[in-house]
């Protein structure tokens, strides 16, 4: 899964993004306004942290005009400001969720889970696909009831087609969702990334759909 970071503060967003990527995340990073509002009507996340105070154009401008453009990518507000006004604009202008500053990183992982785990319209926490159980709230993976050991690309890959597990994911949907902005990506990395899972998560299996992508099929539990 990938996500956007709005934050002017370096320090800050230096430990937003340690965190997130600890957590397996991919992550994008703007640090004003304008940038952020580029990424976000150019890019594909999963969902966006925004601050509201930020130089150049300020985060509740930047996400009401995400949502004028029909961007519905989940978005939490991160924000000094705790002012119920400031709270009620920001859900005017779209927003999904707010966490006041100072916070503890592990809850802004968890209520990101939940923003990703709803907008793929998933209403409980655990999502099965066969011998595969997804926690969603906890960012683990288990087959046949034990502990799935996976690298962070592997995490990736596999949570957005668990998450997707009814449709097929395009292959480029896939690379930007499991790279960072700025990675040098290998022409069949996203490959060989699906070669090491199709025998991690076996009976589960890992289809391609020529000309379309890929789909995460239950397979027979053992």
């Amino acid at each position: 899964m990938k996500l956007l970071l709005v934050e002017d503060d370096a320090a800050l967003a230096a430990e937003i993004a340690k965190a997130l990527r600890a957590e397996n995340f991919a992550l994008d990073h703007a640090v004003n306004g304008e940038d952020g509002q580029h990424l976000g009507e150019t890019e594909t996340y999963d969902a966006v942290v925004l601050d509201l105070g930020l130089p150049k154009r300020d985060g509740v401008s930047v996400l009401q005009a995400w949502r004028a453009a029909g961007r519905t990518v989940p978005v939490l507000i991160l924000t000094a400001r705790d002012g119920w006004s400031d709270k009620v604009a920001g859900f005017k202008a779209g927003a999904d969720d707010y966490l006041v500053k100072p916070f503890r990183v592990e809850e802004l992982v968890i209520r990101l889970r939940a923003l990703v785990r709803r907008a793929s319209a998933h209403g409980a926490n655990r999502i099965v696909c066969g011998p595969l159980t997804y926690d969603a709230g906890l960012g683990t993976f288990e087959r046949d009831g034990l502990p799935l050991k996976l690298t962070g690309l592997e995490w990736r890959v596999l949570s957005c087609l668990i998450l997707r597990k009814d449709g097929v994911v395009p292959r480029g949907q896939l690379i930007e969702r499991v790279y960072d902005g700025d990675a040098e990506v290998d022409s069949n990395s996203v490959e060989v990334i699906i070669t090491r899972l199709r025998r991690k998560i076996a009976p589960a299996r890992i289809e391609g759909v020529r000309g379309h992508g890929y789909q995460l099929v239950p397979g027979e539990a053992a």
